[in-house]
């Protein structure tokens, strides 16, 4: 059986991190690699990744000649949160009958996002023959896709809720600064209105991925707004200080409303200097369910592993585009990725 071909669309934080971890996989080859930044076109994805080799395989910003030239089983895409953003990059991957693998939070779950592109999408992908997914660890896994496997063992459900607290100073410096790390809580303000600070991409679209999996209808989903988590002390971490009184990093909250209640809450919480890391799933149900994961998992390698262990099943799946709830549950890829093909 020859090696799955697999394709980079994006080779920057996360990019790169996927990347490093394919190679170490036996069974896959990367044959193409695209990007629009200047300083990397060009240049072999050794020398982008920092690696003391060359892959021989140069980073293009020709999307087209790259698919067309090495006619890859999948294409790993990590470029954008924001569907209508994505959207000409996915149809021109799917038009090359390529399945895809995404980070693009909204994709998780389109079906929220936008209906309409979502149909386009589906439709355009089976047309050729190609299979489209979004994932990553949240959304993608921790605030959805575990829910809904844990609600398996549930007879009634009434109340979900989901916590995530992350200490940010474990984090990339870049994921550090999206979070407002250091900021006064004026500047904190000015750059959420200036979207420099969006906050949590994809809490709505998780909620509706629980709702779907379990049939509920819901009247409505609300985002509340994002707030600044104020440091009591001064943290200092490798890049950022944040003073006593500044901004540690942000926290959000959505709900699902139910029957006039809130049948789905998430919250999400990211700042430097927690004290305590973890992930809670809350079911109040027959029977209730309360399961906490402490320290909370590592959003970088959970990314990046839950992108790759998704490839052997989503070129498994049906074409069309589908989501965390309609593949197979999910598992590591820990021998030859060509054994987990069927």
């Amino acid at each position: 059986m020859e090696k799955i071909k697999t394709v980079l669309y994006g080779v920057g934080a996360v990019g790169s991190l996927i990347a490093k971890h394919l190679l170490q996989k036996e069974g896959i080859e990367i044959v193409g690699a695209i990007d629009v930044a200047k300083e990397k076109v060009g240049k072999d994805l050794g020398e982008v990744l920092g690696l003391d080799e060359h892959l021989r395989v140069l980073v293009s910003n020709n999307i087209e000649e790259v698919l067309s030239k090495t006619k890859p089983n999948t294409v790993v895409h990590t470029t954008s949160s924001y569907l209508k953003d994505v959207f000409p990059q996915l149809t021109k991957i799917v038009e090359c009958g390529a399945n895809v693998v995404s980070t693009c939070e909204e994709l998780s779950y389109p079906y929220y996002s936008d209906p309409q592109l979502a149909e386009k999408l589906d439709l355009l992908a089976k047309k050729h023959q190609a299979t489209i997914l979004g994932t990553g660890i949240n959304p993608g896994f921790l605030m959805d896709t575990l829910v809904i496997t844990l609600t398996a063992v549930c007879q009634k459900i009434e109340k979900i809720k989901v916590v995530r607290v992350m200490n940010a100073a474990t984090r990339r410096v870049p994921f550090q600064k999206k979070i407002g790390a250091g900021l006064s809580v004026e500047e904190f303000h000015k750059a959420i209105k200036k979207k420099a600070i969006t906050g949590h991409v994809g809490l709505e679209q998780s909620i509706s991925m629980i709702a779907a999996a379990l049939a509920w209808k819901l009247e409505r989903i609300e985002a509340g707004p994002v707030e600044p988590v104020i440091a009591e002390k001064t943290v200092k971490c490798e890049a950022v200080e944040v003073k006593a009184g500044y901004v540690a990093g942000l926290k959000q909250v959505a709900w699902g409303y139910r029957k006039g209640k809130e049948a789905i809450t998430l919250e999400f919480q990211a700042y430097i200097g927690a004290e305590e890391e973890y992930d809670t799933i809350s079911i109040k149900g027959t029977p209730n369910v309360n399961q906490k994961i402490t320290p909370c998992v590592h959003g970088d390698i959970g990314t990046v592993a839950i992108v790759v262990n998704a490839i052997p099943k989503v070129i498994d799946a049906p074409p069309g585009l589908v989501t965390m709830k309609d593949l197979p549950v999910p598992s590591a890829t820990t021998e030859n990725m060509r054994n987990y093909l069927h």
